[in-house]
């Protein structure tokens, strides 16, 4: 029977195959692109499996969840958590002691929270902007035109440093366009945030469009943990 660190081993090199013949293909080195692994929902063992594997970027969208089972990884110190789901301005101050990067900053509420929290917890945080593709409010995003305004209100917060800027492709669109419309936003940002170089974009379904579209990191959950979660 195969084990479950043997089953991720597999689709982890799966991915990992699927991304290096998307950079060849894109004309771009698989080394600039970074997997940023998913674990919503699965348990900490399999994060430390993955770790074994090695993983060095996780992410989590349910904060009640993500914090204890971030104090589980057994080798923490190795770890960059990245926090994806949307986020409430209460929970931010939760989120900024255990999370390392908070990829779904939309507003500036969240920002004026995260950097409180990060400030009391005595820590620095990497923050991209989420860029709304789409209609959709229900899965979070500020608009493109609103964007600039938000990164220069992270620039000035003490506690947090812009890195770039992330998206979900809109449900039933096109993603490559998607990510293009991204790429052009990421590139207004960078001109005046030259530091500002990280675009999230691109998940299990779709991570050939985003590294064709420059996407420096990649969230992949499904297709490295399966559909459900895993029992230990």
């Amino acid at each position: 029977m195969t084990s479950r660190r043997d089953e991720l081993a597999t689709r982890l090199g799966e991915v990992r195959a699927r991304i290096d013949r998307a950079a060849s293909a894109a004309g771009r080195d698989t080394g600039d692109v970074e997997l940023v692994v998913v674990t919503k929902y699965f348990p900490a063992s399999d994060v430390n499996h993955l770790v074994d594997l090695g993983v060095r970027h996780i992410g989590e969208n349910k904060d009640q969840e993500a914090g204890a089972k971030v104090a589980e990884i057994a080798r923490r110190d190795e770890v960059t958590v990245h926090f994806i789901g949307q986020l409430q301005s209460n929970k931010a101050g939760h989120v900024a002691a255990y999370a390392d990067v908070v990829q779904s900053v939309d507003r500036a509420k969240i920002v004026t929270a995260l950097d409180r929290g990060a400030q009391r917890h005595g820590r620095r945080l990497d923050v991209l902007l989420q860029v709304a593709l789409d209609d959709d409010e229900g899965r979070g995003g500020a608009r493109p035109g609103d964007v600039p305004a938000l990164a220069d209100l992270v620039e000035d917060a003490e506690a947090l440093r812009l890195r770039g800027v992330m998206a979900v492709a809109p449900l039933g669109g096109d993603p490559r366009r998607a990510f293009a419309r991204l790429r052009e936003v990421a590139d207004g940002i960078r001109a005046g945030h030259p530091d500002a170089t990280w675009v999230s974009a691109g998940m299990s379904a779709d991570l050939e469009d985003a590294v064709a579209e420059g996407a420096t990191h990649l969230r992949v959950g499904t297709a490295i943990l399966g559909t459900r979660p895993s029992l230990g």
